[in-house]
């Protein structure tokens, strides 16, 4: 097995309030002629799609939308956004709103350049060829997926997300601008940010874990704890809001390179199954697989680790578990899974499409189905 560590990040990503207008002045100094923005109805409502046009429209693009990507974009989301992107001749994507937008656009911009359906690209680098150069402006405080070479697409009819894991579909600019974060309700910072928090553990007690990812994922999880609490109570807190874009940032560095397990890939077929939100799913699961996780004795050491970092005194696993229980307490996140109108005569088919997803791989267990059957029941009973 090669021992061979890769690190994939954007090429350029920018930070801060005003960070939308200096993405903005550096698609001017390329030759970019037609840009497409991709986002979703809740964004173009605000009127951000709006202020991204003009912006673009001003430094000499013509722009063209599609707005109607959905949570948990799905096939169609991908085709209808594709469609759009050539009767345009868009040669820059640009895609505003959290992990459903960015995901979508990613998609949209592999297909532009490699053809086919976005099935045929499942699983890890089965392109051949760049995608179109993405812009990728970031409204939530969670996914990462602004950063990130993992684009997440529900197909609806078999009821799955499919994983594809390329890194021709990493962004060529990445946009943290916390004045696009200052109005996202509570429950929407609560859910994105316990995502991040989920990316850094995951990433932190992955087989692929490295030296760099451990920095970036226990640093991304003392920001989540200075912040995240304050970021829910004043969605207009400066600092809170800037903290949070660089701990997601952080989390995406940590899970881009060091993958992640069994709270993703059981998410995922939640999401494809119920529509259920992402974050919420990954805040219900996550103590319940670490919890089994802990069986090994190298996770259970780091998992001892991180609970400094989530402001515990005592440096235990079963203090890391608590304070995750105790985190979506305070956040008022659904207890179980049983609040999710997740159903009993399910567990076996989420659990053999969990076991399919390529997130599991780098879980430091690799766990039967039975065990996955019974993560999933302890979540739904706890």
């Amino acid at each position: 097995m090669s021992s061979v560590t890769g690190f994939f990040i954007p090429p350029v990503s920018y930070f801060g309030e005003g960070a939308l207008i200096e993405a903005a002045n550096y698609i001017q100094t390329k030759d970019f002629k037609k840009a497409i923005i991709i986002t979703d109805p809740g964004i173009a409502r605000i009127g951000l799609s709006g202020k991204v046009t003009k912006l673009l429209e001003d430094r000499g693009l013509s722009v063209a939308i599609y707005d109607q990507t959905q949570p948990n974009p799905n096939i169609g989301n991908v085709t209808a956004g594709l469609k759009v992107l050539k009767e345009n001749n868009s040669d820059i994507v640009v895609s505003i709103g959290g992990g459903s937008a960015h995901d979508n656009a990613k998609a949209i911009a592999l297909l532009a350049t490699n053809g086919g359906e976005i099935g045929d690209y499942e699983g890890v680098n089965q392109s051949k060829l760049p995608a179109l150069p993405l812009v990728a402006v970031n409204t939530t405080a969670g996914t990462a997926s602004e950063m990130t070479r993992f684009t997440i697409i529900s197909n609806e009819e078999k009821k799955v997300k499919m994983a594809i894991i390329d890194n021709n579909v990493t962004p060529s600019v990445a946009v943290n601008d916390p004045s696009a974060m200052y109005g996202l309700p509570p429950a929407l910072t609560a859910a994105t940010g316990l995502d991040a928090l989920t990316h850094c553990i995951e990433a932190y007690v992955s087989t692929a874990a490295s030296p760099i990812t451990d920095c970036c994922a226990l640093k991304g999880i003392d920001l989540i704890e200075e912040s995240l609490a304050e970021a829910y109570k004043n969605g207009s807190d400066k600092k809170a809001r800037t903290d949070m874009c660089y701990a997601e940032y952080l989390a995406g560095m940590a899970f881009n390179n060091a993958s992640l397990g069994y709270v993703h890939a059981i998410a995922h077929q939640l999401g494809g199954f119920y529509h259920l939100p992402h974050g919420v799913c990954n805040a219900v699961l996550l103590p319940h697989v670490q919890s089994f996780n802990m069986k090994c004795e190298k996770t259970n050491k780091r998992l001892a680790e991180i609970a400094t970092h989530l402001g515990e005194k005592e440096a235990s696993a079963d203090a890391t578990i608590a304070r995750l229980h105790r985190f979506n307490r305070d956040l008022n996140i659904p207890r179980n899974l049983k609040e999710l109108g997740v159903k009993e005569e399910d567990f076996e088919i989420l659990a053999e499409n969990a076991m399919q997803d390529a997130c599991h791989l780098t879980n430091p267990i690799q766990f039967k189905k039975e065990e996955v059957i019974a993560i999933i029941r302890q979540a739904f009973e706890y």
